[in-house]
């Protein structure tokens, strides 16, 4: 039986109280319907309606049913509609992530990008970790992202590698404040707030191992990922954290909140690139990385650390991690 053509039968009448114009609704003749929703009420071991000459209305157990009725033929309208854009080459799931801390009009303008260039594209973003990104691409959970360099590429291809300059957030108290930059070695006394460890190990320890080279260690690293966590500790520890400009501190802020200042030297930054397995490499993800790398450099202020390449033409190995 045509389970779903006899519960149309049923959510047509039941809607119009009529089996005249259900069938007019329907396109199709009278008797056909009246021997639809009998065989369907002999399938169900129901009766859906009582009938006289002159009205139609539901029983108990017909009422009961309609919004299930309903819900199974809006599942299959979604599962047809969904079928044919699959067919004709119009749909698709990319399954992709960014990492914390990117700001809200950058992610907007990615999505925005993709439905403009790719309609029938459905994107599943999630905000993740390197290191969770990298893990869920070895399980064939994620089709690309955005990670932070060093880490481990293997079986991987990259966009381009862009730079963005750190600068460091000063508690409002701290004489530093006074200076127009400031060196890493006069942050010592100043704890640092650190993304955890496991976000991206070999990050965290090049950005320790370059604070140690210029003349700062920290006598406690602590660690912080939301933006009000972190300036809760900068106010109430003595502590700094290493980030770039961005709307809630740029570099000219004088107010008596936390302050940002750029590092002598720009010795810090954050290199990130899309990623992707190499089996991935599809239009839907090339259409990704066009757009994280437009975005990322129209509205975050990076540089590109290496010489810009076509995408999909430079396996990891090729760059300088």
């Amino acid at each position: 039986m045509d389970i779903v053509g006899h519960v149309r039968c049923f959510v047509a009448v039941a809607e119009e109280r009529h089996f005249g114009r259900a069938a007019l609704r329907l396109g199709m003749a009278q008797p056909p319907l009246s021997q639809r929703i009998q065989r369907l009420e002999k399938e169900l071991g129901i009766r859906l309606f009582e009938r006289t000459s002159r009205t139609v209305t539901l029983t108990q157990g017909g009422a009961l049913l309609l919004d299930e009725a309903r819900a199974l033929l809006a599942c299959t309208d979604t599962f047809l509609a969904g079928a044919a854009r699959i067919r004709e080459g119009r749909s698709g799931l990319l399954r992709t992530a960014l990492p914390y801390g990117i700001a809200g009009e950058p992610v907007a303008a990615i999505l925005a990008d993709l439905r403009r260039h790719q309609p029938g594209l459905e994107v599943e973003l999630h905000e993740l970790s390197t290191a969770e990104q990298l893990a869920r691409m070895a399980a064939h959970e994620l089709d690309a992202g955005l990670i932070h360099h060093p880490c481990d590429t293997t079986g991987l291809e990259l966009g381009p590698v862009l730079r963005r300059e750190l600068g460091v957030l000063l508690p409002p108290a701290s004489p530093l404040v006074a200076r127009d930059e400031v060196p890493l070695s006069a942050l010592t006394g100043h704890d640092l707030v650190l993304f955890p460890r496991t976000d991206a190990p070999a990050l965290y320890d090049d950005l320790l191992t370059t604070c140690a080279r210029g003349g700062y260690t920290p006598d406690t690293v602590r660690h912080g990922q939301g933006d009000s966590f972190i300036r809760g500790l900068i106010h109430s520890v003595n502590a700094v954290a290493l980030t770039p400009p961005g709307p809630d501190h740029p570099a000219d802020d004088g107010g008596p909140g936390i302050v940002w200042r750029p590092l002598a030297g720009a010795p810090l930054a954050w290199r990130f690139s899309t990623a992707w397995p190499k089996d991935r490499n599809s239009a839907a993800v090339t259409a990704f990385a066009e757009a994280a790398l437009n975005v990322l450099r129209n509205t975050t202020g990076v540089s590109s650390d290496i010489p810009p390449h076509p995408l999909h033409l430079r396996p990891a190995s090729e760059y300088w991690l």
